[in-house]
């Protein structure tokens, strides 16, 4: 309470130094006494940016000089920042798609199942599990576990409800893959205490010592996502009971069957009800205990491990013991702070309200400047485009644009530098970056949401910073329908332009690389669906060095507890770990969208 207070009293002081901040450097810009006029980078196609700050005093009143000193249009964020890493790992929780294109998760994630949900097990016998297990949220899913093939009936389906909520850890990315090549990576520092590719598929190990640890936070299991989402659960009579039990006609092991990944397939198409946004929502985060090995402060040895590598092959081989057990110890504070210790911000309402304005504007820009060579337009065609891309550019910025922006004015002859330019576009610039956090305090926000506001407000300050910079240049060249009207517009001026315009915006959208653009093109057919390389279906066998435990390897690994019941002969058992499908998917490593049948006969497109 007195914290609050405290926060309350000093709100309007911090006000009047309030900004967004992220760590910036320059990296790229003219040689030092580069002299460029705007009309010579222009037939360059670049605008050209400076290696050190320079202000032109004619450009802002002076007094506005200094307070816009750090938001200059030249300064893209540090090559080694993370935020927008975090905004959409955060923004793609809990959600089938972009966890299965990026499946390497960097999230752990307090949360809780509710009250009322049901839950499924599939086994070849009628006991319920005595130790922890495996739970599924979707039936699709539970049914392959079952084992016995159709004509015998040994598929016994046990149905679960939840008669409190359920504490529950969750994994992020492609967390019940068992890879050897980082799905697993997170799970391994909090179970083992170091990543362990070689116990990728030691599954009892790993659920029987993770309920151990977790017991004392009162932990009742924990989320992840393999083809579809599952539970470990630690204990199948506390918080739970017993729904229905029936021997049912089995749907999974047909004798003889011909067909490729039918039972496999079903389980991934339950999956994709939960492709996008709001994703599995029977599992409702705490984000305000989020602990992300994408956090420098945090986890430090992380950061040249991944410098100049690609997302898809960021893990987490190179964390040092002490990271380690710092994020083992974050994660243990957030499970033992008490309820109402946040701020209670909805991060994830904030993070999606960013999503959802810029997301398809900045589509349309891109397909816009893309969908035709800028060289091959007539004099007419350049211009249309051009006004239409500032008119999208211009609709991002129109709640930022105060009638006091007041462009400079500039010509072809102009002897000046170029980054100076743009100079009145800064206060747009920052009103767009820091308008949708400006208010946000920290005072009474924990570690996690302090990382999650820095997150949000990195990635708003390169989206604004982008976007202004390409509507201040199209104020520059005359295609704004409400600034410089004055200026006769020139056919090569603004081809070079949108040469500029398109790297911009491809650039952009490449850091952000946000999930939702990501789709298959054209849409599929009414019998098809967009598909990503989903394990195990079209990926390789495991590592030759796996550990890879079987129910039938007797006493040499110790058997899950509803493997007690001995294991049907005539059929092998769908183990825990998936059967591996025989042909390997190409882009198994680096998943591309592309439209397969949804109904029998099946085909992954491999």
């Amino acid at each position: 309470m007195l914290r609050r207070v405290l926060c309350s009293a000093f709100v309007g002081f911090g006000a009047l130094g309030h900004a967004a901040q992220v760590p910036v450097v320059s990296h790229y810009g003219p040689q030092p006494g580069d002299t460029t006029s705007i009309g010579e980078a222009l037939e360059q196609g670049r605008l050209s940016s400076f290696d050190k700050p320079h202000y032109a005093t004619d450009g802002l009143p002076v007094e506005e000089i200094d307070r816009l000193a750090d938001w200059r249009l030249d300064d893209p964020p540090n090559v080694n920042s993370t935020g927008h890493f975090i905004f959409e790992t955060v923004s793609s929780l809990l959600q089938h798609w972009p966890n299965t294109r990026m499946r390497n998760g960097h999230n752990i994630v307090p949360g809780t199942i509710p009250t009322g949900t049901l839950l499924y097990h599939g086994t070849w016998h009628p006991e319920l599990p005595p130790g922890p297990d495996w739970a599924a949220f979707d039936p699709e899913h539970s049914v392959i576990f079952c084992g016995g093939v159709i004509e015998y009936g040994r598929c016994w389906h046990l149905t679960l409800i939840t008669t409190r909520p359920l504490n529950v850890v969750y994994f992020d990315g492609n967390s019940a893959a068992k890879l050897s090549t980082g799905t697993l990576d997170s799970q391994d520092i909090v179970t083992w205490g170091n990543v362990r590719p070689d116990w990728s598929f030691d599954e009892w190990s790993r659920i029987t010592t993770l309920c151990d640890w977790g017991r004392e936070y009162n932990i009742d299991g924990f989320v992840r996502m393999e083809m579809s989402f599952e539970v470990m659960l630690c204990n199948f009579t506390s918080g739970i009971r017993v729904v229905s039990f029936p021997n049912i006609v089995d749907p999974v092991i047909i004798r003889n069957a011909t067909r490729r990944f039918p039972f496999t397939f079903e389980v991934m198409y339950a999956g994709s009800r939960h492709n996008r946004y709001p994703g599995e929502t029977r599992v409702r985060l705490d984000l305000s205990g989020l602990v992300s090995f994408y956090d420098t402060e945090l986890v430090p040895s992380l950061v040249s491990a991944r410098f100049g590598v690609e997302r898809w092959d960021h893990r987490l081989l190179n964390i040092s013991m002490e990271d380690a057990v710092r994020v083992k110890g974050r994660l243990e504070e957030a499970l033992s702070r008490p309820a109402g210790g946040s701020s209670g911000v909805d991060w994830q309402a904030l993070i999606r309200v960013v999503v959802d304005r810029y997301s398809e504007r900045l589509q349309v820009v891109q397909y816009l400047l893309n969908s035709t060579e800028t060289n091959a337009y007539d004099p007419d065609s350049a211009l249309d485009y051009a006004i239409k891309t500032q008119v999208q550019l211009r609709h991002m910025l129109m709640p930022y644009i105060g009638v006091n922006v007041t462009p400079r004015s500039i010509g072809a002859n102009t002897n000046q530098i170029a980054a100076d330019v743009l100079d009145w576009a800064r206060p747009v610039y920052k009103l767009c970056a820091t308008t949708l956090t400006d208010r946000i305090r920290d005072c009474t926000m924990t570690s996690s949401e302090k990382l999650l506001l820095n997150a949000v407000q990195g990635t708003m300050r390169e989206i604004c910073r982008v976007v202004t910079k390409m509507w201040g240049l199209g104020v520059s060249v005359g295609v704004d329908q409400f600034m410089g009207t004055d200026r006769e517009p020139d056919v090569k001026t603004i081809q070079n332009t949108m040469k500029i315009w398109r790297n911009d915006i491809d650039e952009l959208m490449a850091w952000l690389d946000w999930n939702v653009w990501v789709k298959c093109r054209p849409e599929c057919g009414p019998e098809e669906i967009c598909y990503l390389p989903t394990w195990p279906a079209g990926f390789p066998p495991p590592h030759e060095r796996a550990r890879v435990p079987r129910p039938d390897e007797g006493d040499r690994v110790p058997l899950l507890p509803s493997q007690s019941t001995p294991v049907p002969t005539d059929t092998p058992i769908p183990w825990r770990g998936g059967m591996a499908g025989r042909e390997i998917a190409e882009d198994w490593k680096r998943p591309q969208p592309r439209c397969i049948r949804r109904i029998h006969l099946y085909n992954v497109g491999m």
